[in-house]
């Protein structure tokens, strides 16, 4: 049976919860699947560097204390030296997890790169490098004949892009719109409830929807992002970032919503393209109230969904939760086994 060598670049909730998805039901998944996984190599910010070849002790990993323990106590480093650790780690696969950068996708696409380069494939749940470098790397990964995966990008691990992918045949996308953010979602459900915006904010940061910071998510930017993914990889398009349009929802107030209410309307953060007359593609991320009927409207809590529309089935809707460190760690797994498929195909067309 096949053993894919993996690589975690970043330790926190994501890999963390692969690793343990890895150490706890390995066997059960190679039985599944028909391949093993094992870790390689680890590195984090806060607990440095970790190779061995042979294979990682993961429930000594799990044991370190973040912030007071690192890898030195495995015999690792306690710097992590990402690029040292992708180049010339005895990984195949290179799994990403860490924080994303809207505004160059720094240092997660010279992570990818990196490891493009040394003859790994790569899989990440970073939109960064997916929305801002995503042509190139995927271009370097083609020459390069390495796998280059990002389902988690856009909706967790709920398969928006596959789906679109390879379950509909057949038929022309002519655009989307879709709730991509379940922090906005849960805020506009408080609010249309009857809280205020600042305390629907402070009860989603409770509540671990949102973080200390919830800009990119009320502002719109994660959303921005993850439009011009699904933009630029379903509708071939090729938007930048400044393409998208963007408009948050800090400016709703309890009022409005109660009133759209009234009108048996609701309000929602939606992302949206279309493709135009001309082949063109607009896209764009802006707060609309949505008549209860619509497709969207209901989506409630942290939950995101996704309506195509489709040229002969019209709107096709996928939807699933959009968080979420299990669900984020379940698309990494999915991109593997994408991989481990597109490299059975290849060895039955050889």
């Amino acid at each position: 049976m096949t053993t894919y060598d993996i690589a975690l670049i970043g330790f926190g909730g994501v890999n963390r919860t692969l690793a343990e998805l890895i150490a706890t039901r390995g066997d059960e998944l190679s039985l599944k699947l028909g391949f093993g996984l094992r870790v390689v190599a680890i590195t984090d910010l806060r607990l440095g560097s970790l190779v061995q070849a042979g294979g990682i002790d993961l429930a000594a990993a799990f044991r370190l204390d973040p912030g007071v323990e690192t890898f030195a106590a495995c015999g690792g480093s306690a710097e992590p030296d990402n690029e040292h650790v992708i180049r010339t780690c005895p990984a195949d696969i290179i799994c990403e997890a860490t924080f994303t950068n809207p505004t160059d996708g720094e240092p997660a696409a010279s992570h990818v790169r990196w490891a493009l380069e040394s003859g790994k494939s790569v899989c990440t749940t970073n939109k960064g490098p997916v929305a801002l470098h995503g042509a190139e790397l995927a271009e370097l990964a083609r020459r390069n004949g390495l796998g280059f995966e990002f389902e988690g990008a856009v909706m967790s691990g709920t398969p928006v892009l596959r789906f679109a992918k390879q379950l509909l045949p057949g038929l022309a996308l002519n655009g989307f719109e879709g709730i991509l953010n379940g922090t906005s979602n849960y805020v506009l459900g408080r609010m249309e409830e009857g809280l205020s915006f600042d305390e629907s904010v402070r009860e989603a940061q409770q509540r671990g929807y949102a973080e200390a910071d919830p800009t990119a998510d009320i502002e719109g930017y994660d959303v921005q992002l993850k439009v011009l993914i699904l933009a630029n990889e379903l509708l071939g398009a090729d938007l930048t970032l400044a393409d998208v349009q963007r408009q948050g929802i800090s400016a709703l107030t309890h009022q409005v919503l109660s009133r759209a209410a009234g009108q048996g309307r609701r309000w929602k953060l939606v992302g949206s393209a279309r493709r135009n007359p001309d082949g063109t593609v607009s896209a764009g991320v802006a707060p609309a109230a949505l008549p209860l009927d619509h497709g969207l409207a209901g989506v409630s809590g942290a939950n995101n969904a996704v309506s195509f529309n489709t040229d002969l089935l019209g709107p096709v809707t996928v939807s699933g939760p959009g968080a979420g460190r299990v669900e984020t760690a379940y698309a990494l797994l999915s991109d593997i086994i994408a991989m481990h498929g597109a490299r059975n195909q290849v060895a039955t067309n050889a």
